[in-house]
């Protein structure tokens, strides 16, 4: 007989249970599910150019990789999706579907043939915010497997993620703006209108109405842009009729894109709110090349505490991809100030918002008069109308190209040095939000979700004018931008822990765009010589 193989735990995979959580039962076994393994980039490090080194350069010195490329480069090897095969096989599961450029491998089956497989025992869990479906411990793989994957998600259906958007419920606000007025203020510049460009935007929930849009960019005297809902995992544009809802959350993030960059496209990623329904989300925009959006817009995160280590580096090789092929991420960094929500006395950052490979994007409170910025601070409403995150990653080393910020130590004892968030801001106090249309109604939102998609709608001007993509624009930002005066740098205020101050800080970023002056400060290095 032969031996059996050597089960090893997979790193990163064991999941707490939520605070205030308790198992009610057994996972019913003959449940049937789909689980999603993320295997490894083919190649070793240091077989494609430095990734780092491609992103230092400006973006007209920078050549992308096609998708095809990525996938003969980076993509899983078919031998690790054939050992998949084979352990699936071993296990009575089924293998639904395989992206070798995405990594990744959709096995089905039911509750008991998974925990045979892995090893575990899926309970049910009661919680205040739901049931959900999770395990105690580690998922358990075969030695040579385990070498092989990055991530085993959707056993786990806790909600992942929050919407970072504000609600102004009663009252007008201090001063509520139109996406356009903003843009205006902020000088994006003239002359462009995203045509040529798709803006990606991932969303966790709700849906969007024709007639909301329609209405919307009608009395803004623009035309309603093209709209295309992407499937993921079985969600769907499912909007719920409830204004307050995460309907507010999509129809904010098109209506702000869609009327900085009216000439693009949008295409929305609907996926469920879960850490398997997050992460194929966003490796499905990237890799998507029927739409092929060149920014994506996330306002969707939860602080890095609350993600498994294996679903951070499962989404962290996606946005890698994103910079290889070019592809801008745009995050919202978090609307419950340096706490990012949790309530253990320590400060937090927000994820996806603190990988190195995202543009983090935090917020401020704007105030203008005559068509000008009169004044513009960290936005902290706190405690009952938030403020924004910011802070010093405890998952990601400081990047070589922050090295020269003055990014902080931590707040929280010990002082550690990691990735300063965000790099970035925009107007996000829900005082001076933005009017946009939800469910057949006029609602002012704030939040850094309308900062996040109000930078993707930038970006697509910015790539459309200089007829190149952008990609990963961080360490041009550090290095190059914030040297000539293209922000207006915050000042004043602070979200918790960190305080703003000239330059770069872990509130506001570099500080808020002067879009005319970035475009110009990009275009002088794109002129023939």
């Amino acid at each position: 007989m032969p031996r059996p193989e050597e089960l090893v735990p997979l790193p990163g995979s064991a999941r707490e249970r939520l605070p205030g959580a308790t198992p009610s039962r057994n996972a019913e076994q003959s449940e049937e599910i789909t689980v999603t393994l993320v295997l490894r980039p083919r190649r070793a490090k240091g077989a494609l150019p430095s990734i780092d080194a491609l992103n230092s350069r400006l973006p007209h010195e920078r050549t992308y990789l096609a998708r095809e490329e990525l996938e003969k480069e980076r993509g899983a090897s078919p031998a690790d999706v054939a050992a998949v095969r084979s352990f699936a096989t071993k296990n009575g599961l089924m293998l639904e579907g395989q992206d070798l450029g995405r990594r990744s491998v959709i096995l089905r089956g039911n509750v008991g043939q998974f925990n045979r497989a892995f090893g575990i025992n899926l309970m049910m869990y009661s919680h205040p915010n739901g049931e959900y479906r999770s395990h105690e411990g580690p998922i358990l793989l075969p030695k040579r497997l385990a070498a092989e994957v990055v991530a085993v998600l959707g056993l786990d259906t806790r909600i992942q993620a929050k919407p970072h958007m504000r609600i102004v419920l009663t009252g007008a606000g201090l001063q509520a703006y139109l996406p356009t007025t903003v843009a205006g203020l902020y000088h994006f510049p003239s002359g462009a209108n995203g045509r040529g460009e798709c803006i990606g935007i991932i969303e966790l929930g709700g849906g969007y109405s024709p007639s909301d849009l329609e209405r919307f960019f009608e009395n803004l005297g623009l035309p309603t842009p093209s709209v295309t809902p992407v499937s993921v995992d079985g969600g769907a544009n499912a909007p719920t009729g409830n204004p307050n809802g995460p309907d507010a959350e999509v129809d904010l993030d098109i209506e702000i894109a869609g009327s900085v960059a009216p000439g693009g496209r949008i295409a929305v990623y609907f996926a469920p709110n879960t850490e398997q329904g997050f992460v194929d989300a966003v490796s499905t925009a990237i890799h998507d090349a029927q739409n092929d959006p060149s920014v994506i817009s996330i306002s969707w995160g939860e602080a890095e505490a609350n993600w498994s280590p294996q679903g951070i580096q499962a989404l962290n090789q996606a946005f890698e991809d994103a910079s290889l092929l070019g592809v801008t991420v745009c995050a919202a960094a978090g609307d419950n100030g340096s706490s990012d929500g949790i309530s253990d006395g320590l400060a937090h950052v927000d994820f996806p918002a603190s990988s190195p490979y995202v543009l983090g994007c935090g917020g401020t409170r704007l105030e203008s008069m005559g068509g000008a910025i009169t004044a513009e601070v960290v936005w902290n409403d706190q405690p009952e109308d938030g403020a924004t995150g910011g802070g010093v990653s405890d998952v990601f080393p400081l990047p070589g190209w922050q090295a020269n910020a003055k990014v902080p130590p931590s707040a929280n004892p010990g002082g550690h040095t990691g990735r300063g968030v965000p790099d970035t801001c925009a107007d996000a106090d829900p005082a001076t939000g933005y009017l946009v249309q939800v469910d057949g109604r006029s609602m002012t939102i704030g939040g850094t979700s309308a900062a996040a998609p109000l930078w993707a709608g930038l970006v697509a001007l910015l790539n459309q004018k200089l007829g190149k993509r952008l990609g990963c624009v961080n360490p041009v930002l550090y290095s190059q931008l914030a040297k000539r005066g293209v922000f207006h740098d915050i000042t004043s205020g602070n979200n918790g822990a960190y305080t703003a101050a000239p330059g770069w800080d872990a509130c506001s970023g570099w500080g808020s765009p002067d879009g005319v002056k970035i475009a110009a400060s990009l275009s002088q290095q794109v002129q023939p010589k």
